[in-house]
């Protein structure tokens, strides 16, 4: 393997979550270590994506934000908190609008709630001309259904961590998206038929993230205390997809750096 060469980024990581309070320097470091030297750190709730951005700004050219209330706080999304959220989108370091969307499994706040509260951060991310960062569980019919009337408007997006089949992949991509692969595709019980599916994913569309501190490998050869997944082991994600994918990791892990760099207009590094 290329340890040297490696360069990857981590698309999606809860990096403000309270969990890493105590060690956050230390697991930038040990993700550093294991090439992952950017990440885009996930907003879910207005105060959640105000936290992204002031922790994008204390390490500016390493982490970037996404600006957005994630379905299960979609009540909390009123006039005036879509405005607030309008307005942190505009920061330079914010890279995507949401994360947005659907979710059915969970049912936080009330699915009409939901629609409404998605079709307006749609509505930001053309304003902002940003992409989008996207969830959708158990939602996939009115998830496209409000997304389509608007996708045309939108400069891209990514289904992240998403957890389907190859049809539900191939709609998305068809639609323009890239597709964010998780430590989901480690799992072997729930894992198939994203397996399946990235066997038809072309390279120009596959992102890589940990969804840190959830969604923690099943199969890394040592659990983290507590369970806590953290950017690091987007290496070992990075290597299960290769295979799934047929491919080798250096060449997945050069063409999702690049697709990454692409859709969030980061700074491209010279990899030579």
């Amino acid at each position: 393997m290329m340890e040297q060469a490696i360069d990857l980024i981590d698309i999606g990581a809860n990096l403000t979550h309270d969990s890493f309070d105590r060690d956050r320097a230390e697991v930038l470091q040990r993700a550093a270590a294991a090439g992952v030297r950017r990440l885009v750190v996930t907003g879910t709730t207005v105060a959640g994506s105000q936290h992204a951005v002031a922790l994008a700004r204390s390490a500016a050219g390493r982490l970037f934000a996404t600006a957005g209330v994630h379905p299960h706080h979609a009540s909390e999304l009123d006039a005036s908190a879509i405005a607030e959220l309008a307005t942190i989108a505009t920061d330079d370091l914010v890279v995507a609008v949401g994360e947005c969307g659907l979710d059915y499994f969970r049912d936080y706040s009330p699915r009409d709630i939901q629609c409404e509260a998605f079709a307006a951060q749609l509505d930001i991310a053309v304003q902002t001309d940003k992409p989008i960062f996207l969830h959708q569980r158990d939602a996939h019919a009115d998830f496209v259904h409000i997304l389509r009337r608007r996708i045309d408007a939108i400069r891209g997006g990514v289904a992240h961590c998403f957890t389907g089949g190859p049809d539900e992949m191939h709609e998305y991509v068809d639609m323009g998206l890239h597709i964010g692969i998780t430590g989901w595709i480690c799992d072997e019980r729930r894992g198939q038929d994203l397996q399946q599916a990235v066997r038809e994913l072309p390279l120009d569309r596959v992102l890589l993230e940990t969804d840190a501190p959830y969604l923690v490998p099943r199969d890394l050869p040592k659990a983290p205390r507590g369970r806590r997944n953290e950017p690091a082991f987007l290496r070992h994600i990075l290597d299960a997809t290769a295979r799934f994918m047929g491919c080798e990791p250096a060449e997945l892990a050069a063409a999702a750096t690049h697709n990454a760099e692409r859709l969030f207009g980061l700074p491209q590094r010279n990899r030579g």
